[in-house]
């Protein structure tokens, strides 16, 4: 037998033997060592002297050095304390109560606090459980569909793995070698066009068939807003934003209302005025934030870069030196004086029809959501921006995820060993991973099972949009066997070298990597979303209605992927925009 058909028999058995149950990393190392000594035997030199042991010791040294892997159990740690820290229950009610007149609201609710406890934690397995918890039963109860409402759930709790921060992400960067910010610039906005495309298959299949989404009973869209509020209306204004004005200017017949803890304060009023600015703050904070970064920091880079260079002796003082114009184009103007206009427009319809029931909404959005989305908002921003790298970013969202649960009083000793123990087991098992890898793609090369994948794709004579296909309909395949963490370690490798062959933006390639894994926890038999998901569900709840749910979001992932591809500037104008490039 050859050596590369020993590459090829290698790479078959650890499929085999990962389904059949054996632990991944501890397979992987077990095949490299033992193909390893067959590749590396000989018969002169003594057992302990195969060259496969100093390999071994090499790639695990490797791993132990990997900065890019310092990051993770930051992260993974953050992850396990916001869910351990039990922050979501009051989310999901107030985003329930923000979208009560919309189709199947409590799909659209759960589906919204996926997306974004996914961000913040980035851990399946949590996501899908916790959501499962909460939200299963009351959608079962309302009379939901039980695909609608498991496939939602599946689906929405995957997100956390491709949108920033990621593990998944981090794991990719190290293997290939690429940087996790650019990583992260250009998953951004797939991941949330992805969780758009879920909110659009929800909401349409709501409208066509209302049975499998009836309305919710009165009792359960019904804003629970206090008296004193509907005394205030009675007293000043229906609109609670000129009510409150008014009353700020003249609080006399303010101060005579019975309020939750006595007669309104001054302090009341200027508090639940405060609440009402959110959107507005929120919005003019966001457009502020753009033109700061896009019009006057590339304005004081292009100010201060002359001085500079003649301060460090790279030009001659007496040189003449050309402006640099570091700023945006004029269809940005256009662009941001419509978006502009846009929000001008929706924040004025917004405050002319600020009422109790609006209010008391932004109340719950702003104390159950803010924390949490400023502290996402804090890691990501710093990261794209440069400021920090990732481990120091993860470092800051563990720090603020142990500050929230604490604020919360939700995060006790016992849940906080929890965390900590998780997140221990949670790192090895990637570390583990690895080693692994590493030692077995490193045989395979050896085997000179590399080489051999790499001349028969070039023998076929493909163009780059057929090697794409190839490529991620592979990946699509082993998905169903397999999961991320193995494809991610094993295969993706096999493929990175054949990138520059064929002109694609690893960067590309990688993000659609990222939403193809999507249905690694979708697709049976290993969809392990649905095996999450059972762990919690009624009794009555079959796997064959799990997966049946699941199946549109596969299809809608394969979408995503198609529009991807056709419009590659969604992936890569973030982090061409943000470092001047998109590949390696």
């Amino acid at each position: 037998m050859s050596d590369p058909a020993l590459g090829l028999l290698m790479l078959g058995l650890i499929v085999v033997v990962i389904m059949l149950g054996f632990p991944t990393a501890f397979t992987l190392m077990g095949l490299g060592m033992f193909f390893g000594f067959i590749a590396f035997y000989d018969p002169t030199h003594l057992f302990s002297d195969n060259r496969v042991f100093d390999l071994m010791v090499q790639r695990t040294y490797g791993a132990m050095t990997n900065d890019v892997l310092i990051s993770i159990p930051l992260f993974v740690l953050m992850g396990y304390v916001m869910e351990r820290g039990a922050l979501v229950d009051k989310m999901f009610y107030s985003i329930q109560l923000a979208f009560r007149n919309v189709p199947a609201s409590l799909a659209v609710a759960t589906l919204i606090v996926c997306t974004f406890w996914g961000i913040a934690s980035g851990l399946v397995g949590a996501v899908v459980v916790l959501m499962g918890v909460i939200a299963f039963n009351p959608m079962l109860k309302a009379g939901y569909d039980v695909k609608l409402a498991s496939g939602v759930i599946t689906a929405g709790g995957t997100l956390g793995i491709l949108i920033p921060p990621s593990v998944m992400i981090i794991v990719y960067a190290a293997v290939a070698g690429q940087s996790v910010v650019k990583l992260y610039a250009a998953a951004m906005f797939p991941g949330f066009f992805l969780s758009f495309l879920y909110l659009i298959y929800i909401v349409g299949w709501a409208m066509i068939n209302p049975s499998i989404a009836p309305k919710l009973p009165p009792e359960q869209t019904k804003v629970p807003v206090p008296d004193w509020m509907r005394n205030f209306q009675a007293a000043y204004s229906n609109n609670m934003f000129f009510g409150l004005i008014a009353s700020l200017a003249s609080p006399a017949r303010a101060k005579e209302i019975e309020g939750e803890g006595g007669r309104l304060t001054y302090g009341a009023l200027v508090s639940n005025f405060l609440y009402s600015l959110v959107p507005f703050i929120i919005t003019a904070g966001t457009l502020a934030l753009v033109w700061w970064y896009v019009v006057i920091h590339p304005q004081v880079v292009a100010e201060a870069l002359p001085e500079g260079l003649v301060q460090l002796g790279s030009v001659p003082s007496s040189a003449p030196t050309a402006p640099v114009d570091l700023g945006p184009p004029m269809s940005f103007y256009l662009w941001f004086a419509g978006i502009v206009a846009v929000c001008a427009f929706m924040q004025i319809r917004y405050y002319l029809r600020l009422d109790a029931d609006r209010l008391v909404v932004i109340k719950l959005l702003s104390s159950s959501i803010m924390p949490l989305g400023l502290l996402t908002f804090v890691v990501l921003a710093v990261i794209l921006f440069g400021i920090t790298t990732a481990t120091e970013s993860a470092a800051v969202g563990a720090a603020g995820a142990f500050l929230l649960a604490f604020q919360a009083r939700t995060l006790d000793w016992k849940r906080t060993k929890e965390a900590v123990f998780l997140t221990a087991k949670t790192t090895a098992m990637v570390c583990w991973l690895f080693v692994g890898s590493a030692l077995f793609s490193g045989v395979f090369a050896v085997l000179g099972g590399q080489a051999l994948v790499e001349t028969w794709v070039l023998s076929l004579n493909m163009s780059s949009i057929q090697f794409m296909i190839l490529s991620q309909a592979m990946i699509f395949v082993l998905g169903w066997p397999l999961e991320w963490t193995e494809i991610i370690v094993i295969f993706v490798p096999i493929f990175l070298p054949l990138l520059k062959h064929f002109s694609i933006d690893p960067i590309l390639w990688g993000t659609l990597v990222f939403v193809n894994l999507q249905a690694a926890f979708l697709s049976p038999p290993v969809a392990m979303s649905a095996f999450y998901l059972k762990g919690v569900a009624p009794k009555h709840v079959t796997l064959n209605q799990i997966f049946a749910g699941m199946m549109p979001y596969m299809i809608i992932v394969i979408i995503c992927m198609v529009i991807m591809y056709l419009w590659p500037g969604m992936t890569l104008w973030l982090p061409n925009y943000l470092y001047g490039g998109g590949g390696a």
